[in-house]
């Protein structure tokens, strides 16, 4: 590692630091934690224009891979932003979650998200976006809920930061610009009885559209299916009530 890269890794480092100090003044102990775990993605921070993928967002982008430099929004389900994650998690990327208090991290670590390598903003405060933008220079994978609409200006300026750190933005709900948008048009729940029982799998229509003319369709999914995993649905596959697990962490 050349002299200017390694200062221009310190410099990013501690503009995340004061940017996470602040957006988390009232959270001491998470503060310092935070910041730890920044320093560790610093030290591990890789670029890569293709990153990992989870094999059911990959039948999502028809065969695609997610890449760095890229945003994807999603809209309406919170297993699918976790989904998104655990490609590049698994293989030991570093992700960070901005603006997003209930975030399961129980239920993305059951997904394959790794939580030793995860990093966690709840309330960035008006400053979110400044937030994103340092995380973006140390970590692979951002996760956002904008507080509002993200203008066209805005998101440029990241886009372009992104595509110079090769990571990649996953925002909830809209985001000008990104290279995928994932819409759940319609899902069911199984496991109700007659007015009794536990959710245990859902079953999800997935509109995907994109940039590519090959990302423009329709998936069902399981979000998550009766044994835990989001995977493809079947049209004929059934549920079978002896394959449904004790206890299935409902992750929305």
């Amino acid at each position: 590692m050349t002299g200017s890269e390694t200062e221009g890794r310190v410099a990013a480092l501690d503009h995340a630091r004061l940017l996470l100090a602040r957006a988390t003044a009232q959270k001491k102990a998470q503060k310092g934690h935070s910041a730890a775990r920044v320093q560790q993605a610093l030290d591990t921070a890789g670029v890569s224009r293709e990153l990992p993928t989870h094999p059911a967002v990959g039948e999502l982008l028809g065969g695609a891979s997610l890449r760095g430099g890229s945003v994807y929004s999603v809209r309406g389900s919170a297993a699918l932003v976790m989904a998104l994650m655990a490609g590049p998690s698994t293989e030991g990327a570093w992700c960070g979650v901005v603006g997003v208090p209930s975030f399961g991290a129980e239920a993305a670590r059951g997904l394959g998200v790794d939580l030793e390598r995860l990093v966690l903003v709840p309330d960035p405060g008006p400053e979110w976006l400044s937030v994103v933008a340092a995380l973006v220079d140390a970590l692979t994978v951002v996760v956002v809920r904008p507080p509002g609409d993200v203008t066209s200006g805005e998101a440029s300026r990241l886009a372009a930061r992104l595509r110079t750190r090769g990571a990649m933005l996953i925002a909830y709900g809209s985001w000008p610009g990104s290279e995928a948008r994932f819409e759940i048009e319609s899902n069911a729940w199984t496991g109700f009885g007659d007015g009794e029982g536990l959710l245990t799998a859902r079953r999800a229509t997935v509109a995907v559209t994109g940039r590519r003319a090959a990302v423009r369709a329709r998936h069902d999914l399981w979000l998550p299916g009766p044994d835990g995993a989001i995977r493809s649905a079947e049209p004929a596959e059934l549920v079978r009530p002896e394959e449904w697990p004790d206890r299935i962490e409902a992750v929305g």
